[in-house]
């Protein structure tokens, strides 16, 4: 694990940061799920570089692990 920050942003912003998170680890699921199962999961979908359904669940639970990580600090906080 990396070093640990502490940061003070507003509440719209992080709003912003966690839309653009969960974003991109909906796109990496959906990528995952292209490449096992040769389907597109939404008509809007652009398949991540990525040859490797394992290494795109990966990615995802990655991006999934960070958002848990923010939301529980806010919660901590008080919530929004």
């Amino acid at each position: 694990m990396g070093k640990e920050f502490q940061i003070e942003i507003d509440s719209l912003d992080l709003g912003q940061i966690l839309d653009g998170l969960r974003a991109r680890e909906e796109s990496w699921r959906n990528t995952a799920i292209f490449l096992r199962d040769d389907y597109f999961p939404d008509d809007a979908f652009a398949c991540e570089d990525c040859s490797d359904p394992d290494e795109a669940e990966r990615i995802a639970r990655h991006y999934q692990r960070i958002i848990s990580s923010i939301e529980r600090q806010i919660d901590q906080q008080g919530g929004w």
